[in-house]
C-alpha cells in the first residue's frame, strides 16, 4: 500500500479550504483516508497552516511520502515556526 500525505478541498466555490490528510495513493481525492495531520486556508493574510508535527512524523516514519505542495508546505511551517 502506497500512502501519500496531500491536500483535501473543502469549502465552497471560489473559497478553498484544505486538509492536509494520509490517504492511500489509489484512494480517490475526496474519498476514504486514513489520518488529518493538518489544515491550509490559503485565503488569509499570511495563509494559515497548522500542522500537527507529531501525527506528521509518525507518518513519515511508517513511509508516507508527502506530495510536492504539502513538503512545500511543511517547509513554509516549519519556517514559520522559527
Amino acid at each position: 500500500m502506497a500512502v501519500r500525505i496531500r491536500l483535501n478541498r473543502l469549502g465552497r466555490k471560489k473559497k478553498p479550504n484544505y486538509r492536509i490528510i494520509v490517504a492511500d495513493s489509489y484512494c480517490k481525492l475526496d474519498g476514504k483516508f486514513l489520518d488529518i495531520v493538518g489544515t491550509y486556508d490559503p485565503l488569509q493574510d499570511p495563509a494559515a497552516i497548522k500542522i500537527d508535527n507529531e501525527k506528521l512524523q509518525e507518518w513519515m516514519g511508517r513511509g508516507a511520502l508527502p506530495t510536492t505542495t504539502v513538503k512545500s508546505l511543511i517547509k513554509k511551517a516549519s519556517s514559520a515556526a522559527q
